[in-house]
């Protein structure tokens, strides 16, 4: 498979910026800050109409652990449905069973009403029971990328599982290496586990334009400022970007 630099974004000045640093896939999200959540329609046709990449939509109903419950599931149906209509690229998804394995059959019906585009199984994987039988459960659905830390907290802490994944894989599915990701990370990691797909936010953090500023009024997760900008750095995808060529070959 060609190799690839994805960039996760949540907004399109985001993806406008990642598609500028030479990002060759999108991964669409909203709610970057809790790990991404399914993102609105709207969001989507804007980032269609601004930026010629492909794009891959996350849908993840909630934040939090991976095992859905009926509704939630229904929810993610349709999602992959409306998604697939609008003319994504590929969806991004993932279930688990109680017992921490892949949930092979829900994820399977997924995967039907995404008839034919790209499916990412997103980091699910790296919180299930057995990497190696989710590979292979993976590639029995026909999963064509797995979207893996290693699982660990950051990839580089993973790198030696993502070695041994690239490695089992053989390419079926691709190995897309993400957390912590930057250009530092894909010139010490892509030696050492032949990956040849990469993937990252590579966010910064913007000052709000609010003058004035009421305190003690938080609106979202403690500890988070309202007044604080996530936005994709145009300059630290462009280094990836070169660095990836650079390794896997110009």
């Amino acid at each position: 498979m060609a190799r690839v630099l994805e960039v996760c974004v949540d907004s399109v000045e985001s993806a406008q910026c990642a598609a500028r640093g030479g990002a060759t896939r999108l991964e669409l999200c909203a709610d970057l800050i809790v790990g991404g959540t399914s993102p609105d329609e709207d969001l989507f046709r804007m980032v269609r109409e601004r930026v010629e990449l492909p794009i891959r939509v996350l849908l993840r109903p909630r934040f939090g652990d991976f095992l859905y419950s009926d509704e939630e599931y229904e929810l993610l149906q349709r999602q992959v449905r409306r998604f697939r209509a609008l003319g994504a690229d590929g969806v991004v998804i993932g279930m688990l069973r109680p017992d921490g394995t892949l949930d092979e059959a829900r994820m399977a019906r997924l995967i039907a009403l995404a008839d034919g585009i790209g499916v990412t199984l997103h980091r699910a994987f790296d919180v299930c029971r057995n990497s190696f039988e989710a590979l292979e459960t993976a590639r029995r659905l026909g999963v064509d990328t797995i979207l893996t830390s290693g699982q660990q907290a950051s990839c580089v802490k993973g790198a030696a599982l993502l070695r041994e994944l690239v490695a089992a894989a053989n390419g079926q599915p691709q190995i897309l290496v993400g957390a912590g990701v930057n250009a530092q990370v894909i010139r010490t990691l892509q030696p050492q586990t032949g990956a040849d797909a990469f993937h990252l936010s590579a966010k910064r953090t913007l000052d709000s334009g609010m003058v004035f500023r009421r305190a003690g009024v938080p609106m979202g997760l403690p500890g988070i400022s309202e007044f604080t900008l996530w936005r994709c750095d145009e300059n630290a995808v462009r280094e990836a970007r070169s660095t990836l060529d650079a390794l896997c070959g110009g």
